[in-house]
């Protein structure tokens, strides 16, 4: 409204003086062009800019000891603002601008130094490493909030790229084990149908016909693998074969 020249209608005028009234008109249709629609029906029997504007001061910045009291209950906000264990550097950052613009917006005034310093303080125990490091080793009051989101969105990225690396370290560990998992009930099954055999094997020596059983040694139906006796002879010969082959290289 200023930069067209209607501001002066909505600004403490000299007793007596009246406003230029298409001014006046020109300054109300901006500020109903800037309010919410439920505000302008809430306002629309107002006609003089000037009620307008000091009506939006009245909702929005109250009387001192309301604007006191808002301003009060910013600051604790602030100054309890804590990140929860997940949440972006972006997110912080954002939180803490919010708070700032709405104290700014009452009229209190808070410097870079205490932004830095509250953004420090919100984040959460995952980060204490950097931000002790840039407690100790930066002068936090020249330090730009900028600059210190910039510092922690940078331990970020490399927390998370650690976090992915280790997730697919920690994956490939899991299928390995389980792989060995599966190998071993496997093995485990073919000792269990082995003593299983052999067992049958007693009961049926021990009453049964063994006519129908092939002996896996020699090929031979009658008998078990553990009750063949060529076996030994086989191991003999095996065995002079190969003292044989000894005896020959000399």
């Amino acid at each position: 409204m200023d930069a067209y020249g209607i501001w002066e209608t909505v600004e403490t005028r000299n007793l007596g003086e009246e406003p230029d009234q298409k001014k006046s008109k020109q300054a109300l249709a901006f500020l109903f062009q800037a309010i919410p629609e439920e505000m302008v029906l809430q306002m629309s029997s107002y006609t003089d800019a000037k009620k307008v504007w000091d009506g939006l001061k009245t909702r929005y910045l109250g009387v001192d000891r309301v604007r006191a009291a808002r301003i009060a209950t910013l600051r604790r906000e602030l100054e309890g603002l804590r990140l929860k264990e997940g949440e972006l550097v972006d997110d912080g950052a954002s939180k803490v601008s919010g708070l700032v613009s709405k104290l700014r917006g009452l009229g209190h005034e808070i410097e870079e130094e205490e932004m830095v310093r509250r953004l420090l303080d919100a984040m959460p125990n995952s980060y204490l490493q950097i931000v002790t490091s840039i407690e100790q080793c930066f002068d936090l009051d020249s330090m730009l909030f900028d600059e210190v989101v910039g510092r922690l969105k940078s331990y970020e990225e490399r927390r998370k790229s650690r976090g992915e690396k280790e997730e697919e370290q920690s994956q490939l560990l899991m299928a390995e084990q389980k792989y060995g998992e599966s190998s071993e009930r496997v093995r485990g099954r073919g000792r269990g149908y082995g003593r299983g055999e052999r067992g049958r094997g007693r009961g049926t020596g021990r009453g049964g016909d063994k006519s129908r059983f092939r002996c896996f040694n020699c090929g031979e139906f009658g008998h078990f693998g553990y009750e063949c006796t060529k076996w030994d002879e086989k191991k003999e010969e095996a065995n002079l074969a190969e003292d044989v082959n000894n005896l020959s290289l000399f």
